[in-house]
């Protein structure tokens, strides 16, 4: 077996277009929506600190990362007996009810602090965007996080077609806009710093930098309902489909993002880097400090509100599948009035949240880190050796390659909480 990078892409099937339809694009776009949340606004200052050759290996691996980790989630969920199980009826199936429940109350809270996080961001961008760029006075936060948390739940309650449409709706300018940056600032690139570092401070940087990039490709939030969707709209060619679509969007996620992140890094320093991460402010947020733009400093809002908001959108989705399916196995609930709990549930926690304003970016990242590490790399991986629909992919190499990077996601974020 090897491990080499021509081993693992060949375990990346080929690309094509054939029969490829509406749904599937809406799918990718979904998808993509997901995995573009405010985190790419931070991650060009994190990865950039450690300087070139960190980038460049991270360039390269961003995609196998990425696309073989939510492929082996899908395959897992697609890997039920019965037609319409979540996540949380897979890993019940598979690993008993004692454990299945486990797993399915870590990936709820891999899911929900990212909700509450993107509350308190959605209301504090729109609060700056009405007092700094219109000059308006600001609105009661209690109204105002009421009214757009309320806003993106009622999207998500009127059903599958509105949030396709909601996610093309948002994710057409975010792509735009992430594009016409990404460009705009190419006058500003400077030649990056090309002496190679020792070592130990290089492998230092690219373990301590998979988290960050690990995270910040994540839709694994939708991957249940999306497999669950492809299973029953394309029957017996599921999980070739779901493939297919899966690795369109991993494309697009590593074109648009890796675009925008080189960019915005070799138009700063590692050292204004630093400078940004220790003002805590947003990579455009220090750009349109430094060159005092106006364009930058009216397009950083709209790319934070359309970011956070499309995010938002596919981590409820994720949400609130858990949760029903939590609360319909622990208590007498039907289906409906498990849901009715959830939202009700959901919306309180996410609005009270917004309305306090706390500081727990920092906290809610050390707890959502490491068990979405193992919900989407370990997890999976490790179904392979148990789950019998999915021995046969035993052998590749990309399921061990799935295995280290999870690891390393797992051990790096430890470290650091410990540290």
């Amino acid at each position: 077996m090897s491990n080499s990078p021509e081993a693992i892409a060949n375990d990346i099937p080929s690309a094509s277009w054939g029969n490829w339809s509406k749904h599937d694009t809406h799918w990718v776009l979904s998808l993509f929506g997901t995995a573009v949340g405010a985190g790419i606004l931070f991650l060009p200052i994190n990865i950039g600190i450690g300087g070139f050759w960190p980038l460049l290996v991270m360039t390269l691996l961003a995609f196998p990362m990425t696309y073989l980790a939510h492929r082996g989630l899908a395959r897992f969920v697609l890997s039920s007996k019965q037609e319409n199980a979540d996540f949380t009826d897979v890993v019940e199936e598979h690993f008993g009810a004692m454990s299945g429940r486990l797993i399915s109350l870590l990936y709820f809270f891999s899911i929900f602090p990212i909700l509450l996080i993107y509350g308190v961001g959605l209301t504090n961008t729109v609060d700056s965007f009405m007092v700094n760029q219109l000059g308006l006075e600001s609105l009661p936060r209690i109204a105002l996080s009421g009214l757009l948390v309320a806003g993106m739940i009622g999207i998500m309650l009127a059903g599958e077609k509105m949030i396709m449409r909601a996610f093309a709706v948002l994710v057409y300018p975010l792509v735009a806009i992430l594009l016409f940056l990404s460009l705009y600032l190419i006058p500003h690139w400077q030649m990056p710093v090309l002496e190679v570092p020792k070592v130990s401070e290089l492998t230092s940087t690219l373990w301590l930098s998979v988290p960050i990039v690990v995270f910040s490709f994540s839709h694994a939030a939708a991957i249940s309902s999306f497999a669950n969707v492809q299973k029953r709209h394309y029957k017996q060619q599921a999980t070739s489909k779901a493939e297919r679509i899966l690795k369109y969007t991993s494309v697009f996620l590593i074109m648009f993002v890796l675009l925008f992140v080189i960019s915005c890094v070799l138009s700063l320093t590692p050292e204004q880097m630093d400078n940004a991460k220790q003002a805590n402010v947003s990579v455009l947020s220090y750009l349109a400090n430094i060159y005092d733009n106006p364009f930058i400093a009216m397009l950083g809002p709209l790319v934070a509100f359309v970011a956070i908001t499309s995010s938002f959108l596919g981590h409820f989705m994720g949400a609130r599948e858990s949760f029903n399916g939590l609360i319909t196995k622990q208590l007498s609930l039907t289906f409906a009035q498990a849901d009715k709990l959830g939202i009700g549930f959901m919306f309180i926690a996410i609005w009270v949240c917004a309305v306090a304003n706390p500081s727990i970016l920092d906290m809610m990242g050390a707890i959502s880190g490491p068990i979405i590490a193992m919900i989407l790399f370990i997890m999976p991986t490790a179904s392979v050796f148990k789950v019998r629909a999915l021995q046969p992919y035993r052998a590749h190499v990309s399921t061990y390659f799935v295995l280290s990077v999870g690891l390393l996601a797992v051990s790096a974020l430890l470290y650091n909480m410990l540290g």
